[in-house]
């Protein structure tokens, strides 16, 4: 197996689940190891960002869109 191959069967789940069980059994341990995220953790979460924002949305201009920015809270 190639090392394209290792790779984009670690990144890439349908692609994984598409290989034999010889072909999964090559596979080396993914170097990222596995992450799981418990229910707590979960639940601050929205569309991959953290539901509390580190500063005020209106007087931030360098990250928020100009719409949200310039809303009075």
């Amino acid at each position: 197996m190639s090392n394209i191959d290792i790779i984009r069967a670690w990144k890439d789940e349908e692609y994984r689940n598409s290989l034999s069980e010889a072909e999964k059994a090559q596979l080396p341990e993914n170097p990222a190891g596995v992450i799981e995220l418990d229910d707590e953790d979960m639940s601050s979460m929205a569309g991959g960002e953290a539901l509390e924002h580190p500063h005020t949305p209106t007087k931030c201009t360098h990250c928020c869109p100009q719409e949200i920015a310039s809303i009075e809270m």
